[in-house]
């Protein structure tokens, strides 16, 4: 059985003692862990909005050499240099070398798919194929995209680094991102998903960290607070409206 492309990270090298990163919760909690590790194809960072998640995926991309707003190893442009210092201060333990690997986040996807249309714009225009479809990115809807990009785009063996997918799909368009992600670790890939979504986070065997103000911990799916609510929500959506809104 092969081993994951990023085995684990730790927090390697000392913060100045006056810097912004010692103020982040995910930093406090990765100085207290040896090392955070990556043991299953998939594995999600979850948690409430501030507690670090997508700060994590965002330095782990790149320390691992993916550019900052998103793309392949290979994507130059830069927009606003807006990302944290702390992947100055991570240390990948690296069991291989993928032959593929795509940062994607959801917040700057608008400035990698402009880029695209820059690269493949003869392409695009004659509807030629090109690794990223045969129309720009930027004539889809924003869930087609997404999806459009992770089905012309990721072609297996390779690291996938996914912040928050869930913010441009419907539900039925999660299943079917549930699809690809199935059908890629099937040719040897890993991901490491910072989501919100209990249908994404519902994949078997996938490995979820919970990122809270306790600290980085495994758990099930079941226990974390993202399958309970909904849960709780779907069952009796009249009275939790009514706790809700009540005056």
């Amino acid at each position: 059985m092969k081993r994951n492309f990023i085995g684990s990270v730790r927090l390697s090298s000392q913060v100045a003692e006056d810097s912004y990163l010692n103020h982040l919760m995910v930093v406090q909690h990765l100085r207290q862990m040896k090392e955070l590790c990556f043991p299953k194809p998939v594995t999600f960072l979850v948690g409430e909005n501030g507690t670090g998640k997508s700060t994590l995926l965002e330095a782990i991309a790149v320390a691992f050499g993916f550019n900052a707003e998103g793309g392949t190893r290979n994507f130059s442009f830069s927009t606003s240099a807006t990302h944290s210092d702390l992947y100055h201060h991570l240390t990948i333990s690296r069991n291989a070398y993928p032959k593929d690997g795509f940062f994607l986040r959801a917040e700057s996807f608008y400035n990698a798919a402009s880029y695209l249309d820059e690269v493949y714009e003869a392409e695009f225009r004659n509807q030629e194929k090109t690794a990223y479809g045969d129309r720009s990115l930027h004539s889809q809807s924003h869930g087609e995209s997404f999806l459009a990009l992770v089905a012309n785009r990721f072609s297996g063996n390779g690291i996938y680094l996914l912040d928050e997918p869930e913010a441009a799909l419907s539900p039925s368009r999660l299943m079917t991102l549930l699809v690809h992600i199935h059908t890629l670790v099937q040719q040897h890939s890993q991901f490491i998903i910072a989501t919100h979504s209990p249908i994404l986070m519902a994949y078997p065997g996938a490995e979820i960290y919970q990122l809270s103000e306790t600290g980085i911990h495994s758990v099930d799916y079941r226990e974390t607070e993202h399958y309970q609510l909904t849960r709780r929500f779907l069952e009796n959506p009249e009275k939790m409206l009514h706790y809700l809104l009540s005056e």
